[in-house]
């Protein structure tokens, strides 16, 4: 067989693998996004979770000192008008 003929068969051969090839790579990507995808997924969700929590925890701080000054600015009036 003439070099340019390996040549032809070789590079037909290369594109014919490529063709085949590329939808099963394509097809192992999406599963390994997913599987990386649904991991942060669980992280972001844990992450939020524990963020509202501690919001939740700063707003139930800030009420307790909203009382504290009613309570002070309550004595301090107290205080002059006596």
């Amino acid at each position: 067989m003439p070099p340019e003929g390996v040549a032809f068969l070789t590079a037909i051969t290369l594109v014919g693998a490529f063709v085949c090839m590329f939808p099963v790579c394509r097809a192992l990507a999406e599963r390994i996004r997913a599987r990386a995808d649904g991991g942060v997924r669980d992280e972001l969700v844990g992450m939020r979770e524990d963020l509202v929590q501690e919001i939740q925890q700063v707003r139930h701080e800030i009420a307790e000192l909203s009382e504290r000054v009613d309570f002070t600015e309550r004595l301090l009036a107290k205080k002059s008008q006596v």
